[in-house]
């Protein structure tokens, strides 16, 4: 019992650090904000690529977070990025391999896609 109980501990631990230290370098952004500086930046969607097609932020390439690290060639550290999921939690895993790739101005889109009211795009 007791061992349970220091591994719960232990576990909300590790999960408040890694949010605190996430802050350091993520950025998350209002739809406005976001709306704000996408154009000028990478805007990066990393759902699965059949999520993509039902519907996606118009401008927006698809690097699915599963492919992300085989891909970082197709990105640029000079320019912002600017990430979204469905719901924010693969944008948030990707955002931390960007962090630990050498990326610095990493945003992303505040409840994802599904928050979205602005312009779309999906494939007929």
């Amino acid at each position: 019992m007791t061992f349970l109980l220091i591994a719960l501990v232990v576990l909300l631990a590790i999960s408040i650090f890694r949010f605190y230290r996430q802050r350091t370098y993520l950025n998350v952004l209002t739809e406005d904000q976001f709306r704000e500086g996408y154009r000028k930046a990478q805007l990066i969607d990393v759902r699965e690529p059949q999520e993509f097609e039902r519907g996606h932020i118009l401008g927006a390439r698809n690097i699915p977070v599963t492919q992300m690290k085989q891909r970082l060639v197709e990105m640029r550290k000079d320019k912002p990025v600017y990430l979204y999921c469905q719901n924010s939690s693969r944008s948030a895993r990707a955002a931390q391999l960007l962090h630990k790739k050498g990326f610095k101005e990493i945003y992303q889109l505040k409840g994802g896609f599904k928050k979205w009211t602005g312009k779309i795009k999906t494939k007929k």
